[in-house]
């Protein structure tokens, strides 16, 4: 595949490294870049040479989240997914899942800032680090409805949880590792190589090894509920979309969701 919307490199050996590649677009997800982002980690996925692969944004920011403006969100989807209700929280589930169930470890580095869908692909990541100055935000619950992926729950525990969805409000890269939405933050001069070095002792192990002691995790994961748990917010976030808030949102919803950012 000929890449659009990222940019791949091996910085040293056995890492590999994504770069969300549309800086003039704050690195807004489009169904393009989906696609692009799983080919390029499914590939790694049977390279030997890869081990471990990071995940970073070009420009300011990490990622402005979905490319809300950029056209349909399902038209040239990676994924099929039923029709009707909750249909795009479907698809959002299906690829954040994909990541998760990798053989190999993924590591999300974030700068700037990072807004909703841009979250959700961080918290799909095994390990998530952020500058001490980021800002993590899922602003449209303000104006819109719950989150495509409800990842809040399950990873900050319910009180975190409750006062981010009820309120909307940024938390820095400080407070995101302090919650647990990051592993670490480290001052933005050096979180590249902060990350790196990460990197390096995760691909210090071999692949064979690393593959079953990410899915251990994952599979305690799993009994505990959380896949389900996450699953079970596409039926709450289709229904909020049949509210009255949400319809009176949906015109200019881009733009009212800078606004929330902005407050």
């Amino acid at each position: 595949m000929t890449y659009e919307t990222i940019v791949i490199d091996a910085p040293r050996e056995y890492v590999a490294r994504i770069t969300l590649n549309r800086p003039e677009k704050r690195n807004a997800i489009s169904p393009r870049m989906r696609v692009e982002l799983l080919d390029a980690l499914r590939g790694h996925d049977s390279d030997p040479s890869v081990r471990v692969t990071i995940i970073r944004g070009a420009g300011v920011c990490f990622s402005a989240g979905y490319d809300l403006a950029g056209g349909p969100m399902m038209e040239g989807a990676p994924f099929y997914s039923a029709p009707g209700d909750g249909q795009w929280a479907r698809q959002c589930h299906d690829t954040w899942f994909s990541i998760w169930d990798l053989a190999k470890p993924v590591i999300a580095q974030i700068h700037g800032y990072a807004i909703a869908g841009a979250t959700e692909l961080a918290s799909a990541c095994d390990l998530v680090y952020v500058a001490d100055d980021a800002s993590i935000s899922y602003p449209i619950v303000r104006v819109m409805s719950p989150p495509d992926w409800q990842y809040h729950t399950v990873l900050l525990g319910m009180r975190r949880a409750m006062e981010l969805m009820l309120t909307g409000d940024a938390i820095s890269g400080v407070e995101a590792a302090a919650i647990g939405f990051a592993n670490r933050s480290f001052p933005a001069d050096s979180l590249e190589d902060s990350v790196m070095a990460v990197a390096g002792r995760v691909a210090g192990i071999p692949s064979d090894l690393t593959q079953i002691n990410k899915r251990s995790v994952h599979r305690a994961f799993d009994v505990w509920g959380a896949r389900a748990a996450i699953r079970a917010g596409t039926e709450l976030q289709a229904l909020a979309g049949h509210t009255e808030t949400a319809h009176a949102h949906r015109q200019g919803l881009l733009e009212r969701m800078k606004e929330q950012n902005r407050g």
